[in-house]
């Protein structure tokens, strides 16, 4: 998972390259986010019904090198935040939760591949290199679809997801979008990348 495209990523990999060594956040950063998360916990709790916003602190706040992941899909226009619980493991689930696809993870190939093989014109990266760097996973078909039962998303633009490998092997690579009040799985050649479509993530805390 948008101000000129390339100067958002020059700033954040700058950004990146100066707190590349602990992937944390300095105590101000990680206030400042864990308020803001809170907040849309609070505000959205349908999608988290019966979950407690404490013991998702209390994760976050155990876990510095995911709660700086999470601050990553936050920065990215994202709008991270709680949609399960994973009994078994105990870990909470993050989605990106905007509107729209994330404004400054749009305009890219699918994958590392896809990038090398592209001659002219290349995207500044692909979406699964930018999601391995933030330390998250696109979603999957059934994540995504999960994703829009808690509500309306993607109207406008579009996001990559995970593409089975057969498809991926062919040169294709899948992306879904929500037009008609219904959830489109839609193919492309994994080299292809456009203003209106980003990647949605998704992090186990």
């Amino acid at each position: 998972m948008k101000q000129n495209f390339y100067q958002f990523v020059n700033i954040n990999q700058m950004g990146k390259a100066n707190n590349k060594s602990g992937k944390k956040l300095s105590p101000e950063q990680r206030e400042t986010l864990l308020q803001t998360l809170k907040a849309r916990f609070e505000k959205n709790m349908n999608r988290h019904k019966g979950l407690e916003w404490t013991k998702v602190q209390a994760k976050l706040e155990a876990n510095p090198e995911k709660l700086y992941s999470v601050n990553e899909m936050e920065i990215t226009g994202g709008e991270p935040d709680v949609v399960g619980h994973d009994k078994k493991t105990g870990e909470y689930i993050f989605y990106d939760c905007s509107a729209e696809s994330p404004k400054d993870r749009r305009s890219l190939c699918y994958d590392h591949e896809a990038l090398e093989k592209r001659k002219e014109h290349k995207p500044v990266d692909s979406a699964i290199n930018m999601a391995a760097d933030m330390g998250i996973e696109l979603l999957t078909e059934e994540e995504y679809r999960d994703l829009q039962k808690l509500g309306k998303f993607d109207a406008k633009t579009s996001s990559w997801i995970i593409t089975p490998s057969d498809i991926r092997k062919l040169g294709g690579a899948l992306f879904c979008d929500r037009r008609y009040n219904t959830v489109f799985v839609y193919h492309n050649g994994a080299e292809s990348y456009y203003a209106a479509r980003g990647f949605r993530g998704s992090l186990r805390v």
